[in-house]
């Protein structure tokens, strides 16, 4: 099961003088999650590291910390989280003390994970789209059916005998609503992409 977060979020810590604030956001684009780390850097502070993960496409910068002490931790922190669609900057004002490769390493994605534990969650629930032709006697009945399978009309197109709904239903309500369908309205539903 995989989680989105339902808005932004961020926690803040001091680690041995240094201070840590990472911020997190839903993101659905590589595009949305530079602009989130773009709009959120902070060019006065001493690093600005970042992460994001959408499905198999991700991204890590360390922004001159040693390699792979800043943002593959924060990438870890995501998909320890179990996390997707989400885009993390972690902003670092040095204080002094130097952490070693190690302690840099655990304060990142430490920090990271934190954020991402307490911020607020949603399981992401994967969708398809599926069309149909449903008769226009049927249409009431089936449209108020419709919420019961978390099914939603995304398009309508009106034709002589009927409408062809373009429908977007979760994925594992899918055999479910296509056997209702066709039972409520007697086998005159034609699903089209059968």
């Amino acid at each position: 099961m995989l989680y989105t977060l339902t808005a932004q979020a961020q926690y803040e810590e001091d680690i041995k003088r240094s201070r840590f604030l990472a911020l997190a956001a839903p993101v659905s684009s590589a595009e949305e999650a530079l602009a989130f780390f773009s709009q959120h850097s902070v060019p006065e502070a001493t690093h600005n590291c970042w992460a994001y993960r959408i499905a198999d496409q991700y991204r890590f910068n360390d922004d001159g910390e040693p390699g792979g002490t800043a943002g593959r931790p924060i990438l870890q922190a995501i998909d320890g989280q179990a996390c997707d669609k989400v885009a993390v900057l972690v902003i670092r004002w040095f204080g002094g003390t130097k952490l070693g490769t190690g302690g840099l390493i655990r304060a990142y994605g430490g920090v990271a994970a934190q954020c991402l534990r307490l911020a607020d969650k949603q399981e992401i629930v994967e969708e398809v789209e599926v069309r149909c032709h449903c008769p226009y006697a049927d249409i009431d009945l089936l449209r108020s059916r419709l919420p019961q399978f978390e099914a939603r009309v995304l398009q309508e197109e009106f034709g002589v005998e009927g409408v062809v709904w373009q429908l977007r239903v979760a994925t594992h309500q899918q055999d479910a609503l296509r056997s209702a369908l066709i039972n409520l309205s007697s086998g005159q539903v034609q699903f089209l992409d059968d």
